[in-house]
């Protein structure tokens, strides 16, 4: 069956029913600022919170390098989907019991089972982005894709901004363990209500590319990267550009040690956030049909150093609070064009594997913040935020090599 305009525009609202349900609970458990502040509430030092970053924003996207060549062999992937949503709704369901009777365990032990939920929590969703790339590519119409990424942003954007003052609420409720007991509850919620737009998603297009081993899929990345080059300038963008996202959890952990960092500010943290995402979404939107993809990458490069200099300039006698603003307008802005450049990238049949391909384009980005815990705790934070201008500004060279044209 072929995908025609009715379907495409089913499937329209049920990735956009998902995006907003989606965007509603990730306040509840945000990676940036909520999961950082809760490890921290744990016990959890500088190299925690680079461990934890790095499974969240770079360990669990290498992942897909695994994942792509056996989820490729089927012609349908939607039941790999849902299970990628089903084990992120289990974690976050498990964070919640485990700090609801953290108080009969040890440190250390809710720290290791923080660790081992977070690590489920991660890899399904990598599991699922390789589905849902594949799936989104071939079930929505070419001319409607940058127009979804723009209006999801905008859409949600009411609802995002009451689930920040709720989850702002719901922090300010109660001390530790309970009011991160509560969030994840609601999470786990609303992250299940999300997951019905997947379920009524037709998948009408099969894939027919066939990936025999995992040594098949080595030889295909080898052949890709000697016959695309805009394949290998897209893993560079994403190894230097990609560490951006990871910024956000060091500028709360700095907050926390050389400013007002606590429960209170922590809503605050994630409240500036979601402005900044709805602020870039609308942005995004309203130009949508003049601004390209080249265009956006460059802006983020200025837009994510901007924070790291100001504070070596002007220490700890600038407030941090206000950058998470324009955190949340990175995060915003790389997350739609990482998306949509992925699949200007990449073809109709290949589409699943070069969301694999692209786990390798996070190698930085795992790493980066273990060693950013590191040089926090050797040499401090100015070293951090000079070594995250020079590999950011980097990025300029691949962008221009892209040359993306939409």
């Amino acid at each position: 069956m072929e995908l025609t305009a009715n379907i495409s525009k089913h499937n329209f609202f049920s990735f956009l029913w998902h995006g907003i349900f989606l965007a509603f609970a990730q306040n509840f458990m945000d990676v940036d600022t909520i999961m950082p502040a809760m490890l921290i509430e744990s016990g959890g030092g500088a190299m925690h919170v680079g461990i934890l970053t790095a499974i969240m924003l770079g360990g669990a996207s290498i992942t897909q390098l695994f994942f792509a060549p056996i989820i490729s062999n089927y012609n349908y992937k939607k039941k790999f989907l849902l299970f990628g949503i089903n084990a992120r709704m289990s974690a976050v369901l498990g964070l919640a019991f485990l700090l609801l009777f953290s108080s009969s365990l040890r440190d250390k032990q809710v720290l290791y089972l923080i660790f081992l939920l977070i690590s489920i929590f991660s890899i399904g969703g990598a599991f699922a982005n390789v589905s849902y790339t594949d799936i989104f590519g071939k079930s929505v119409l070419a001319e409607r894709r940058k127009t979804f990424f723009s209006i999801r942003q905008v859409v949600i954007g009411s609802g995002v901004f009451f689930s920040a003052l709720l989850a702002r609420k719901v922090l300010a409720s109660a001390g530790y363990p309970d009011n991160y007991t509560r969030m994840f509850f609601i999470g786990f919620l609303t992250l299940s209500i999300a997951s019905l737009g997947f379920w009524k998603i037709k998948e009408v297009v099969p894939s027919r590319l066939k990936i025999k081993s995992f040594g098949h899929f080595i030889a295909f990345f080898k052949q890709e990267l000697r016959e695309n080059d805009r394949l290998k300038h897209f893993l560079a963008y994403v190894n230097t550009q990609g560490i951006v996202i990871s910024l956000m959890p060091f500028l709360l952990l700095y907050a926390k040690q050389h400013n007002d960092g606590g429960v209170n500010q922590t809503g605050q943290f994630l409240l500036f956030k979601v402005i900044g995402t709805v602020l870039a979404g609308l942005a995004i939107f309203l130009f949508r049909d003049k601004i390209k993809y080249r265009n956006i990458l460059n802006l983020n490069v200025l837009l994510a150093i901007i924070a790291p200099v100001l504070i070596l300039i002007f220490a700890t006698r600038i407030p941090v609070t206000p950058f998470f603003i324009l955190g949340g307008i990175v995060y915003s802005l790389y997350s739609i064009s990482m998306n949509g450049v992925l699949l200007e990238v990449s073809g109709t049949e290949n589409r699943s594997l070069y969301t694999g391909i692209a786990g390798a384009g996070n190698i930085l980005p795992a790493i980066f913040p273990l060693l950013g815990a590191w040089i926090i705790n050797n040499y401090g934070f100015p070293a951090f935020f000079v070594l995250f201008i020079v590999i950011v500004s980097s990025s300029l060279l691949f962008i221009y090599k892209l040359n993306c044209k939409k």
